[in-house]
């Protein structure tokens, strides 16, 4: 275990009391019904934490670690590669500890995560499809790191902290808030992006020697992980971003669940209008992915999952838009009908 440096005390302890706004989040039973049947999936509110969305875990357990590894010191400039939650997190966390934060991300992500970055005081770079879309975003945040002093990259996609922070974290509080509804998890599925929370979550349920399924979910419009490389577009911002990241090892989990982008924005309609939960395009994605995975369990086993952020960040998207139901959707043999939930 790293030990703090007398250096470094003061400002960890600033981490620690900016932690407390991080974590533990509300754990919702969903009760639904399936082409008529009764059925329930467990689901993670992330929009609690302290920015909205999931990634708070992840970027303070990153900067507490950099600190206490001395990667990270007081006034260094924050750099990171973000298709959104990732640099609301970095930039607000880097306002509240003293940090310049530079974010590179697509230009084609929603203008509510843009606007949102700059209110912290970070630096957006848009980075076109012609720059290099998002992989682009990735080298011009190394191309700045190698170009100036003080500086510290997360690098979400390739840091074995990523996948700590919800193995010490997501994993424990969700099987301890499953133990309230006296259940355990036979699976967990969620969105990769950095894939972080599918393989940090899935190592902790899996340690206990129970055999838990854990899915990756990828959009059926642009299946990189079944492919290998970047293929389609898609509109699920937030994961599948246009490669696979390193710390995503596929060799430990199971079967990859597709959603197709047009279903997720429409699951993700009905949760709000129908339950009044406030949640974003990739939360729908992995409501139905757990729906999947719970039917190929036979319907009535414990799947969960996250919601990984509102609402509140895809004003301008197609999520307020009137979307076409398509005949390959899941979400009109769906029926929602009430949740629960449990802190």
């Amino acid at each position: 275990m790293l030990m703090k440096q007398p250096e470094t005390e003061s400002v960890v302890d600033r981490v620690d009391a900016i932690s407390t706004m991080i974590g533990n989040t509300p754990l919702l039973k969903v009760n639904y019904r399936f082409d008529g049947h009764p059925r329930s999936i467990f689901a993670k509110y992330e929009s609690e934490n302290m920015t909205g969305s999931v990634k708070d875990r992840m970027a303070v357990f990153t900067i507490r670690s950099a600190y206490l590894k001395g990667t990270l010191k007081p006034g260094d400039t924050i750099v990171e590669a973000s298709s959104g939650n990732t640099g609301i997190s970095f930039a607000a966390l880097g306002a509240a500890l003293g940090h310049p934060v530079r974010i590179y991300m697509p230009d084609w992500m929603s203008h509510e995560r843009i606007e949102l970055i700059k209110t912290f005081g970070a630096t957006v770079e848009l980075v076109s499809h012609q720059q290099g879309g998002f992989v682009g975003s990735v080298n011009k945040a190394e191309a700045f790191a190698r170009a100036h002093d003080h500086v510290f990259l997360p690098r979400q996609f390739d840091n074995d902290d990523n996948i700590t922070a919800h193995q010490e974290s997501t994993g424990p509080e969700l099987e301890r808030q499953l133990a309230m509804f006296d259940v355990e998890a036979d699976a967990f599925v969620a969105g990769v992006g950095t894939g972080g929370s599918v393989m940090g979550i899935g190592r902790y349920l899996s340690s206990s020697g129970r055999s838990v399924k854990v899915h990756p979910l990828e959009p059926a419009n642009s299946p990189t992980l079944r492919r290998g490389c970047c293929v389609g577009h898609h509109r699920i911002q937030g994961i599948s971003d246009e490669f696979i990241p390193t710390i995503v090892h596929l060799d430990e989990l199971d079967e990859i669940v597709d959603c197709w982008d047009g279903d997720a924005i429409l699951m993700a309609q009905r949760l709000c209008g129908e339950l009044g939960l406030a949640v974003g395009i990739s939360s729908g994605a992995n409501v139905l992915g757990a729906i999947t995975v719970n039917e190929w369990l036979g319907g009535h086993s414990t799947v969960a999952t996250l919601l990984p952020d509102s609402n509140k960040k895809y004003l301008s998207t197609d999520l307020f838009h009137t979307e076409p139901v398509l005949p390959k959707y899941l979400t009109p043999r769906v029926e929602l009908v009430q949740f629960s939930a449990v802190r």
